[in-house]
């Protein structure tokens, strides 16, 4: 049974023009960074159709190259093949100090003129500001690197709080672990939230985080949780809109309710009605995303007695409003 059906050609076409993806390659590679491209963008996902994307590794200068850790990478593309690339990513670079070649940049020069989309994980946004493309825009970086960015390149916008900045064409990444974020917010701008989470499972992380200053998190809170709690957790989920008491919750676990708040809160680091919270702004999300369902439906749907209190819990989690929310991240996938 596949996670997700697969798209409709036609649609993804017109949606995803950028689906042909290049990742570049040097001495002195991150191996982390480098294999985020490679997992989520060049994988076979079958269970996603014919139209996902398409991954090349772009070589920069002779190789093979020599990546940290002392693993050997292989490219089977130049800066040459960036041309044919839709989407860039450049993983974290060697040295933060030193000026990429003088080929490079004007590749992604080029690439940038022709519309291509240029993404950079940690340091690599060096690379992106060495290049010009980051004048006069908002970027992130590794928190390490943000006062070194802002005193070289003080034509740069450069945000220290966030996890990543979409700039539309050009995006840009903090720390290691939040490339992931943004490759799978790309893959939520690209193909819609269902696909983007059921990547986020193959790779167990929480299947979106937001880049702004709120950090949008679909699951906000950790399932530090063991069996007792997996369980009530999965039927908790399969129906949100209903009304769950603790006295139901604590059944459900088969535990006292007083030993059931004391352990809930052991697991999950807050309490039932929190985290219920949570789950039914994740939901609402989803639907905001992903429908044309008034916000009053989706209110209802995500287990909200209200519209009312489905914004006032948007605001307090996420710090815009549902409709502000909607407009800023529905996709070209919706659904009635």
């Amino acid at each position: 049974m596949t996670l997700v059906q697969p798209l409709d050609r036609t649609a993804a076409a017109a949606a995803m023009p950028n689906r042909r993806v290049a990742v570049l390659a040097y001495d002195g590679l991150c191996t982390f960074e480098f294999g985020i491209a490679v997992e989520v963008f060049g994988l076979p996902r079958p269970e996603f159709g014919d139209d996902w994307y398409t991954f090349q590794v772009c070589g920069v200068g002779p190789g093979p190259y020599r990546a940290m850790g002392g693993i050997r990478v292989e490219a089977d593309g130049g800066l040459a093949d960036l041309a044919e690339a839709g989407t860039i990513v450049v993983p974290g670079w060697r040295d933060p100090d030193e000026t990429p070649p003088a080929d490079l940049l004007d590749a992604l020069r080029t690439a940038y003129g022709r519309g291509a989309r240029l993404l950079s994980i940690c340091s690599g946004v060096f690379v992106l500001a060495a290049a010009g493309l980051l004048d006069g825009r908002r970027a992130t970086t590794h928190w390490r690197y943000t006062d070194r960015l802002q005193a070289r390149f003080p034509r740069i916008q450069v945000d220290p709080d966030v996890l990543y900045v979409d700039g539309g064409q050009v995006l840009t990444s903090a720390g290691s672990a939040a490339g992931l974020d943004l490759a799978l917010h790309l893959v939520r701008r690209d193909f819609g939230p269902r696909v983007a989470n059921a990547v986020a499972r193959r790779l167990v992380i929480p299947p979106h985080r937001d880049g702004g200053q709120a950090q949008f998190i679909d699951r906000p809170l950790p399932d530090r949780a063991d069996s007792r709690f997996a369980a009530l957790f999965e039927t908790l989920r399969r129906d949100l809109a209903a009304e769950h008491s603790v006295a139901a919750m604590a059944r459900l676990a088969a535990m006292s309710e007083r030993t059931f708040l004391r352990r809930f809160r052991e697991a999950t680091g807050t309490s039932p009605a929190d985290w219920l919270a949570g789950e039914r702004v994740a939901r609402a999300r989803e639907l905001l995303e992903a429908t044309a369902l008034s916000v009053e439906d989706v209110a209802a749907a995500a287990g909200f007695p209200t519209a009312a209190a489905l914004r006032q819990h948007f605001r307090k989690r996420l710090g815009v409003t549902p409709l502000d929310y909607r407009r800023r991240f529905k996709t070209h996938h919706m659904q009635p």
